[in-house]
This record gives structure tokens, sequence and C-alpha cells, in this order.
């Protein structure tokens, strides 16, 4: 089963949140839905400009249109400094209706693997069906202010120093406290520890989740 399926991705918007290994993951949904029908990546934070997708940012849904017959997956963003891309000018209910599957990049993490969220953040869009939360099998075992984005915010959420390592425990006590998502997906699990630390938050959260690595294409679902 690919990992969209696994994930539950429908048609219209799924936004992507949380650790770092979101932007692996939008590249990576984008290319297993191509063959089912048109595809747009984006962000409503900011992403890096990507090499294996065209880019643009069409000032019309009739530009929009003639950019997506063209190119599909096709990365949409309005240009920021330092190679990057910021959100599209166009509203995301405009995308979502001129594409089969949105997918949208709606934090950052500075790339560490988990992360605590700010008052402003996540930035879901309105029409988002899904919210799928990241998290990187890395973090655990190691200190909160080493692998958090935010880890000040973070340690207060988990009840727990900025030195205790972050276990599953721990994630699990900040996932459900802020409660974002509608599915966690673990990556990184490439060894028999990160698997099992993947299947303990599993079991202490209540939402599903999906646990894997990216690179080598091995994928779990624990309901």
């Amino acid at each position: 089963m690919s990992l969209a399926a696994l994930l539950g991705v429908k048609p219209g918007l799924t936004a992507i949140v949380g650790g770092g290994g979101k932007t692996s993951l939008l590249y990576a949904l984008a290319g297993e839905l191509q063959g089912s029908g048109t595809v747009i990546v984006t962000t409503s934070a900011k992403i890096r400009r990507p090499e294996q997708l065209p880019a643009a940012d069409p000032q019309s849904p009739e530009a929009l249109g003639a950019a997506l017959a063209a190119a599909s997956p096709l990365c949409l963003g309005s240009p920021w400094p330092e190679g990057k891309l910021a959100a599209p000018t166009l509203p995301f209910e405009v995308l979502s209706a001129a594409a089969d599957y949105v997918l949208v990049e709606a934090d950052g993490s500075r790339g560490l693997p988990a992360k605590a969220h700010a008052a402003h953040e996540p930035v879901i869009p309105a029409p988002a069906r899904q919210v799928i939360l990241v998290l990187g099998a890395d973090a655990f075992g190691r200190p909160i202010r080493e692998v958090c984005h935010r880890p000040e915010l973070y340690a207060a959420l988990a009840e727990a120093p900025e030195e205790a390592p972050l276990s599953p425990a721990l994630a699990a006590k900040v996932l459900r406290k802020e409660g974002y998502g509608n599915i966690v997906y673990v990556n990184k699990c490439e060894t028999a520890t990160a698997w099992e630390n993947a299947q303990a938050l599993a079991r202490l959260l209540p939402l599903p989740v999906v646990a894997g690595s990216l690179r080598a294409g091995s994928f779990r679902h624990f309901a």
C-alpha cells in the first residue's frame, strides 16, 4: 500500500505540520499522487524552491489552470529571499478548486525532528480536509533542548525539563495538548528501537499513527 493510502490522503487540501521531514513527505506524496490527478504542492509558511518541480505563482485562476495543464505536480509560491517561497498569491480556496490534490506545508521547524507550536502557528488553510503531523523518530532519547523547535515551550507542555530525553510518553503528552492533526507520521524509522518508539507512541495517542522511512520506502500503520 502506498504511503498516501496509509495516511488516508484524499482529494482536496491536506496540510502537513510538525517536526522535520515535512518537505520530504510533501514531495513523496506528490510523486505518489501524480497518477491520480493534478497535484499542487505549496506552503502557508516558507519552503525552499524545489529543484525537482517547476515553480510558479500564477496571478489568476486562468493562469493557474494553464500552469497545471503544462505541469503536475506543480509547486506554487510567491518569491521570498534566500531561494525560498512564501504562500502563493491565489487563495487556497482557488487552488483547491483547480487541482485534485493540494499539499501544503503549514509551518516550519528549522529542520529539527520535533516542535511545539507558538500561538501564531501552524497556519492551516481553511479548506484543509486533513492535517498530517510529522515527528522524526531520531528525536527520541535525545534532550528536548537539542531536538525540539521552541524547546522551552515543548518542555512546558511536556511538563519536563529541557534536558530531559524525549520519550514517546512525553511526545504523546505534547501532541495531545496541542491537538493538531488527524493522523501522525513518524519518519526516520530505520532501526528496531525507532520502530518500537513509534509503536509506543501510537499506544498513547487517540489518533492513528503511520511510521516509516521515506529514504527506505518502508511504512507501517498502527491503528
